[in-house]
C-alpha cells in the first residue's frame, strides 16, 4: 500500500493519542493547536510544514523526515531528533520549549532558534555553523565537539561552551555573557 500524500492542508486540534496521524508525506501543511505528546510520528515526512502552538513532547520520531519545517510557540520536550531521517534535515524554532531534546551528530547549518528555552539540550558533535541563537536560555545545554563557527549567541544567556573542545571561530558573543566561555575554569570574576 502506497503512503498517503497530503498537500496544502490545515490540521487543527488533533490529539495524537486519540487520533493517529496517517503515515505519509505532509507537504505545505499547517498543524495548529495539535497534541502529539507521546504519539508515534515515525516514518512520516513533513516537508515545508509549520507547527503552531503544538505539543510534540516525548513523541517517537524514528525515521521521521523534517525538511524546511517551522516550529512556532510549540513544546518539544525530550525529542530525540537524532533518530530522524537526517537527509536534508532542516527546521527553525521560534518561541519554543526544547528541554531535554537531543540533536546528537546532526548537520544543522544555519538553523534559527529564536526566543527559545533550550534547557539541557544535547548538541554533542552537532554541526551548527552560521546558526542563530536569538534570546535563548541555554541553561545546562551540552556543547561538546560542536561546530559553532559563525554562530550568533549575542542575545542568548546561561550557556557554557568550552572553546578547547568546540569550534567557535568567528562566533558572536555579547560581552556580558562571554563568561560562559570560561565556566570550566571555575573562576571568581567580579
Amino acid at each position: 500500500m502506497a503512503n498517503l500524500i497530503f498537500e496544502n492542508k490545515e490540521f487543527k486540534g488533533i490529539n495524537g493519542l486519540n487520533e493517529q496521524l496517517a503515515i505519509g508525506e505532509y507537504s505545505d501543511c499547517n498543524f495548529i493547536n495539535c497534541i502529539f505528546a507521546n504519539a508515534d510520528l515515525s516514518n512520516i515526512a513533513f516537508i515545508d510544514c509549520q507547527f503552531s502552538n503544538c505539543d510534540l513532547s516525548m513523541a517517537t520520531i524514528r525515521n521521521t523526515i523534517f525538511r524546511d519545517v517551522k516550529f512556532l510557540n510549540s513544546k518539544l520536550v525530550g525529542l530525540n531528533f537524532e533518530e530522524c531521517n537526517n537527509f536534508l534535515i532542516s527546521f527553525s524554532f521560534e518561541e519554543c520549549i526544547l528541554h531535554l531534546a537531543s540533536f546528537y551528530k546532526l548537520k544543522l547549518k544555519a538553523t534559527n532558534f529564536i526566543n527559545c528555552d533550550l534547557q539541557e539540550v544535547d548538541f554533542t558533535e552537532t554541526e551548527l555553523s552560521n546558526s542563530i541563537f536569538k534570546n535563548c536560555n541555554l541553561s545546562r545545554t551540552i556543547f561538546s565537539r560542536t561546530n559553532l563557527e559563525r554562530a550568533d549567541f549575542r542575545t542568548s544567556y546561561n550557556y557554557s561552551i568550552d572553546p578547547e573542545i568546540n569550534r567557535i571561530r568567528k562566533a558572536k558573543f555579547s560581552r556580558m555573557e562571554v563568561i560562559g566561555l570560561l565556566d570550566k575554569y571555575n573562576l571568581d570574576i567580579e
